[in-house]
């Protein structure tokens, strides 16, 4: 069958399943706009191009699969940039199609273009130039391949003009579908290892059976391999505790027992000081990322460690392991979970752990996650407001944060439950990451109630993709905690630089959040007094027919507390102030 590039490009993606892809059409990729009239898939149309790529991240954080975001040549490749970093920190699925000038005219500077191969290389698990129109359907099939497998991640695929315009010879093309076997032979060296060494998996099940205080810490990894019921069994069989990263918050329930939440800079007391104390770190699908060890020399100084994990770059590269094992997360832990029965039924018992765990209680009781109480006259407490919409939430509510205090918070006050309900930005920190993801979170599951929690300062990077959850019909919900600040810079420079507040303040009244909502086609609601908290998102929930968008007025004087200090080893972990002040009594 003849095609010429576009729809050949436009075909494959048929072929590899896709159901939405986020966009903005321009000159290069123009040519593959107009077959994509004629295909089922539906396209959502962006604002902004970074909009694009954080809503392909929030749909494949939600529903497993790859988000795409399509998109044309120079500027609008460099304005993907951040989500594809973004992408490539958090090992998010995602395949970037951008458009590039003719072939001829590559290296002469032509209008809008970019080496966006080169700009990406460092960002992307891979990248392709496409060099022919025969060569489209293999180059999306092997993005697809790659993205997916293995350690997940951004590929971009950058498709010179000349090979999709159906009036330029050099597109058309005879349309075929490679194989699984013409994938592996295109790529030869590319072969993720997923079944963990037998050898490696009894050595840590002995070493598991043989600790007195160890701590399972839990990575995204676990979501990705989407390993939460191995991880839970696992748990509930040796009696260990879980900590769940910022990224991993959902993989195993905070209401279990042995949850202890989130673990460093500003983690939960107890999470933070299991890991510091522990014998043994049980590390599954994580990267010991410098959130979590704060001064690496001083974290967990008395702890073995096992480190499972599918990208062996990551073995050794902050911690060096003493059993480190190469696989898939759930194939791994079942296997683990397999040789601990047997070892069980051949008579190893692990050590009396009760102390351990009466350690670890004494912690959670002394140090909770906590907050002053409300003084009248004073603005909202924005730890209310998060245990209010978690209050309020429908079950199976997805919540996505954008990157600052209230992201913390969110990881603090909100219980996670089940997995694929939590959606923000770990390694990068994307300001403006949670309007777009939340819009594709919500595409991706249209079933699933979706709120934003966002700052002022990250709402007004990325507000105008509000106008596309309007004109596409994608009805979440928004919540501003806005304090007028940049909240944790505020924090810090309060903390750490003798209260000199340097171009840190954005302001309380302008912009007008009600007016700039509405303007955009939102609900849009404000909130200054603690009893119109609850009213407020009781309305936002009946509402399912557009975004809405609630704004509440927060204190600015409200820090997230514990805080482990930048530089500093877990043990100087900070608590709030009046916990200072019992500990003192």
């Amino acid at each position: 069958m003849k095609l010429d590039g576009g729809q050949a490009l436009i075909k494959s993606l048929e072929a590899e399943g896709v159901d939405v892809v986020f966009g903005l059409p321009g000159g290069a990729i123009l040519p593959v706009y107009d077959p994509l009239l004629d295909s089922p898939i539906r396209h959502i149309l962006v604002r902004h191009e970074q909009g694009a790529g954080h809503m392909a991240e929030g749909y494949a954080q939600v529903t497993g699969r790859p988000g795409v975001a399509m998109v044309t040549s120079g500027p609008g490749g460099t304005n993907i940039v951040t989500p594809l970093l973004d992408a490539y920190m958090d090992s998010v699925p995602m395949v970037c199609i951008t458009g590039q000038v003719a072939r001829p005219s590559i290296g002469t500077d032509a209008f809008q273009e970019a080496d966006i191969t080169g700009i990406t290389q460092a960002i992307t698990k891979h990248n392709f130039l496409v060099q022919s129109a025969q060569d489209i359907p293999m180059a999306i099939r092997e993005a697809f391949h790659i993205a997916t497998t293995g350690r997940p991640g951004p590929v971009l695929v950058d498709v010179p003009k000349d090979l999709v315009d159906a009036n330029n010879p050099a597109s058309a093309m005879e349309w075929y579908w490679p194989t699984d076997a013409d994938v592996a032979a295109e790529l030869p060296g590319y072969k993720p290892t997923t079944k963990g060494h037998p050898l490696k998996i009894r050595e840590a099940a002995e070493l598991i059976l043989a600790a007195e205080r160890p701590v399972i810490y839990a990575g995204g990894g676990i979501l990705k391999a989407h390993a939460a019921a191995e991880l839970r069994t696992l748990a509930e069989l040796c009696d260990i505790h879980v900590v769940t990263t910022l990224t991993a918050r959902g993989a195993f329930p905070d209401s279990h027992p042995l949850a202890l939440g989130m673990p460093g800079m500003h983690g939960t007391y107890a999470a933070v000081m299991s890991m510091q104390k522990s014998d043994l770190l049980i590390t599954l699908g994580s990267r010991f990322d410098d959130r979590v060890t704060g001064k690496v020399a001083g974290f967990a100084p008395g702890a073995k460690v096992i480190h499972v994990d599918v990208d062996p770059a990551e073995l050794g590269k902050v911690r060096q392991p003493d059993v480190p094992i190469v696989g898939d997360c759930r194939q791994v832990i079942a296997e683990l979970t397999h040789v601990i029965r047997e070892l069980g039924d051949q008579g190893t018992t692990a050590p009396d752990r009760s102390p351990w765990k009466s350690t670890i209680s004494g912690w959670q009781e002394r140090y909770p996650i906590a907050y002053e109480p409300h003084v009248a006259g004073d603005a909202l407490k924005p730890q209310a407001v998060v245990e209010s919409l978690h209050a309020a939430a429908p079950d199976g509510t997805i919540l996505v944060s954008g990157v600052g205090q209230h992201q913390m918070w969110c990881s603090q006050y909100w219980g996670f439950e089940e997995p694929y309900t939590w959606v923000n930005s770990g390694g990068a920190g994307t300001m403006g990451f949670a309007i777009p993801a939340a819009v594709g979170a919500k595409v991706g599951r249209p079933d699933r109630t979706v709120w934003a929690v966002d700052g002022d300062g990250c709402f007004q990077m990325t507000a105008q993709e509000l106008v596309t959850a309007s004109t596409e019909h994608i009805p979440i919900k928004v919540a501003i905690l806005n304090n007028g600040y940049l909240g944790m810079v505020r924090q810090w420079q309060e903390m750490f630089y003798d209260e000199r507040y340097s171009e840190v303040y954005l302001s309380l009244d302008v912009p007008d959040y009600v007016k700039w909502a509405e303007a955009m086609g939102c609900v849009a609601l404000r909130v200054e007094s603690p009893e119109e908290i609850a009213p407020a998102i009781d309305k936002a929930n009946e509402i399912d027919d557009r975004p809405v968008v609630v704004e509440f007025r927060t204190d600015d004087r409200e820090k997230v507390f514990p805080m482990v200090p930048g530089g500093k080893a877990n043990d100087e972990i900070v608590v709030p102030p009046f916990q200072r002040s019992e500990e003192a009594r």
